[in-house]
């Protein structure tokens, strides 16, 4: 029995070097798994898609997806992909419910990501969840690290094991999929910033830091202080739990997790309406290569300068951005709107505001008198969430289906809408002529019993 052990162990020692070697050599490049991934799922990391060979949006992300797993070669986390029409028990066993869906499987832990499907995003993506929920900053070269990652984060700074931590560590785990969060030493963040107050949160965006302060962080503040000074807790101390539904720091964070001026995609734009702002879009149009003409770069420019030069006034209740789909601002506004323009959406009530002058005649002094107006009040609104206007906005939203997918294959589309019109119409058509049959037998059969009863 121990020499069949010892041969077992030296078999293993022998071929441990052989399956490192191929771990090495799918670093960068793009596994096509099977459903015998479902026994592996838990050891290591994966970044995983779900795809379908037939659906448009799996074919536009395979480029995407090769160039991610180039971008994590250095790291441990194997890139993979399953195509779920052939192997239905791995859709089952994540409950994929549509193509293609993106996670990151890390132990027991399992993040959908639902950002933006850019190689930028998605790398970032991976490198957030693939590490601990708060990182660390201690040396100049992991502050440098941290803004070459992403030009916005949070920092906690001050000693753990505070009630103010344990409200950031709950934060830091329910925004990891989105937003970076680490922390750091006073010792080394005074160099950075003049630290008033510690411990203390901050927020790093549009080059600057900002300080998280309010009532309810100064009074965390003053009791760790007092349990710095005391191991002992009375029981008046003791209160309701901090979650993320009560948490004011998660307030803080879901309102500030942009810059002033943000460019607002489709996968940041439920985060964007999350911050409860009047959103102010500045409506253009890119081309394939994501690039817009000299006169719509004047028009963004324009409005972001309205941001920039007087953030006080507007940051607390506005968030600026510009969009390059024209279809995102369409869906909002329920029309066609000229390129460029401008776009203003309440992220509370959905009711939308447009200025009633052209974008061609629009000024600096223009829009700032149209934003005013805006909070005043003042100004018409459109929209809402009535049920008139949800009824609308759903056939809106399918006469522009349809008109995108008859433009952009007009042969499946008539397929698609003609087969079930002339299933539909057989059905009607055989119960019409059924009843149409049944009367005509009817009166053949009146017909007999009568001749039959004359001839007797």
């Amino acid at each position: 029995m121990l020499f069949t052990m010892g041969k077992v162990r030296l078999c293993l020692l022998a071929l441990s070097p052989l399956l490192l070697t191929s771990c090495v050599a799918a670093m960068g490049k793009v596994l096509e798994l099977s459903d015998r991934f479902l026994p592996l799922r838990k050891e290591g990391m994966w970044l995983m898609q779900f795809y379908a060979p037939w659906c448009g949006h799996c074919k536009k992300l395979e480029p995407i997806w090769k160039h991610v797993a180039q971008s994590l070669e250095e790291f441990p986390i194997r890139v993979g992909r399953v195509d779920c029409t052939r192997f239905t028990a791995v859709a089952k066993e994540f409950d994929v419910r549509g193509f293609p869906t993106i996670m990151f499987l890390k132990g027991e832990d399992t993040y959908v990501y639902e950002g933006d499907r850019s190689r930028e995003d998605l790398v970032a993506f991976a490198h957030r969840v693939s590490g601990p929920p708060v990182k660390e900053i201690l040396t100049d070269d992991d502050l440098d690290k941290a803004k070459q990652r992403s030009q916005l984060f949070f920092v906690y700074v001050g000693r753990p094991a505070l009630e103010l931590w344990n409200e950031y560590f709950l934060n830091a785990k329910h925004f990891q999929r989105d937003e970076f969060m680490y922390s750091s030493t006073p010792e080394y963040m005074s160099k950075h910033i003049k630290l008033d107050k510690v411990p203390a949160i901050y927020i790093y965006k549009d080059n600057n830091y900002f300080y998280f302060e309010d009532k309810l962080m100064l009074e965390r503040q003053q009791r760790s202080a007092k349990l710095e000074e005391s191991t002992e807790v009375s029981p008046a101390a003791e209160e309701e739990p901090i979650t993320i539904e009560n948490s004011s720091l998660s307030t803080w964070i879901t309102r500030e997790r942009f810059p002033l001026f943000v460019k607002i995609t489709r996968g940041r734009f439920g985060n964007i309406l999350a911050t409860k702002k009047l959103v102010v879009i500045a409506v253009l149009e890119e081309n394939k290569l994501e690039q817009i003409t000299p006169e719509m770069e004047t028009f963004r420019d324009m409005v972001r300068g309205i941001v920039e030069s007087n953030p006080v006034k507007y940051e607390a209740h506005f968030q600026f951005g510009w969009t390059g789909l024209p279809d995102l601002a369409n869906s909002v506004a329920m029309e066609s709107l000229e390129i460029p323009s401008l776009l203003v959406v309440n992220a509370v009530t959905f009711q939308h505001y447009l200025p009633q002058d052209e974008a061609a005649h629009l000024t600096p002094e223009a829009i700032e008198i149209f934003l005013d107006s805006v909070l005043a009040g003042s100004a018409p609104s459109y929209g809402g969430s009535s049920w008139t206007v949800r009824l609308y906005r759903g056939y809106y939203e399918a006469k522009t289906s349809l008109t995108e997918m008859w433009r952009g294959n007009p042969v499946l589309t008539a397929l698609l809408l003609g087969l079930p019109l002339g299933f539909l119409s057989l059905i009607f058509y055989s119960i019409c002529c059924a009843d149409i049959m049944d009367a005509d037998e009817e009166e053949e059969e009146e017909d007999e019993d009568y001749n039959h009863e004359k001839t007797e």
